[in-house]
């Protein structure tokens, strides 16, 4: 929430100080208008590159707990399965996840549905305790 203020603030500013040295510039004269509009466009710049910065919260944190590969297998949970499962407890939604593991968003619901009929969870949260508790997590 923090971040979105920050930018949006931050081109109202943009805003306003584009207003103002255009005004300067017409009226003083020493200005050129094509000279403020160059430090426009740059001030627009840092904000668009501010904004493409990956937020770190998006990934997933590395995992240190030791997995139970036997549990694994009985459940028959894939490899690709086992990852999705652990975004999932990271909190990731299906487009995150999608992002993070360069697939379709169909094929991270897929992957999902498979993981709740393997795990007999209704929901994610749930096959995500269930999958604490069998040490596959």
């Amino acid at each position: 929430m923090k971040h979105t203020i920050l930018v949006f603030g931050g081109l109202i500013l943009a805003c306003l100080l584009l207003f103002r040295v255009s005004e300067y510039a017409l009226v003083s004269g020493d200005l050129t208008v094509e000279i403020a509009l160059a430090v426009t466009a740059l001030l627009f710049l840092g904000i668009g590159l501010y904004l493409r910065q990956p937020s770190p919260l998006k990934e997933a944190p590395a995992s240190t707990v030791l997995v139970d590969e036997a549990q694994l297998k009985s459940l028959g949970i894939s490899a690709r399965e086992h990852e999705v499962l652990g975004h999932i407890a990271a909190g990731l939604s299906n487009r995150e996840i999608a992002e993070v593991l360069f697939l379709s968003e169909s094929t991270v619901k897929t992957h999902v549905s498979s993981l709740l009929s393997k795990l007999d969870a209704k929901r994610r949260t749930q096959a995500v305790e269930r999958a604490r508790v069998m040490g596959i997590i």
